[in-house]
């Protein structure tokens, strides 16, 4: 079920990212540019407000959906990514060249998934896992 939800975000690059202000959460659409298993990568620029709002609290949550499906993931993203991998976002994403002229005019960060949720509402019960990918556990248990 992990690999389920893992291919769900794959396949569903659009997401909603959830930060903080203070104590004020702060909610905006975004692009997964890229996916290495259970780390997901962004870009965005140095003069966003999501840029300070994830310097000042690296925690977030994020949220795909579509189709009675939803995954959810929490963890705290870095900016540790590696040159090689920041050519490669700004080089596959047309909208990213369109709106800044080279690559290193951007800051890159990615989000090791700490947790994630796979819901799905079309059975009857409704089927929710829930990973804790730091120790391995799984509620309700696999089987």
């Amino acid at each position: 079920m992990l690999n389920k939800a893992l291919h769900f975000l794959q396949d569903h690059k659009e997401i909603a990212l959830a930060t903080c202000e203070g104590n004020l959460p702060k909610l905006r659409i975004f692009q997964v540019m890229k996916q290495e298993g259970h780390v997901l990568y962004f870009a965005t620029s140095a003069k966003k407000a999501v840029y300070r709002e994830l310097r000042q609290n690296p925690n977030v949550e994020i949220l795909a959906y579509a189709d009675n499906v939803s995954v959810r993931c929490a963890g705290m993203v870095n900016f540790n990514v590696e040159d090689d991998v920041k050519r490669w976002i700004y080089d596959h994403t047309p909208v990213l060249q369109r709106l800044y002229p080279s690559y290193d005019q951007m800051e890159y960060f990615c989000l090791p998934i700490a947790e994630i949720d796979y819901y799905d509402l079309s059975p009857t019960p409704p089927l929710l896992k829930h990973f804790d990918l730091m120790t391995g556990e799984t509620f309700p248990s696999e089987k």
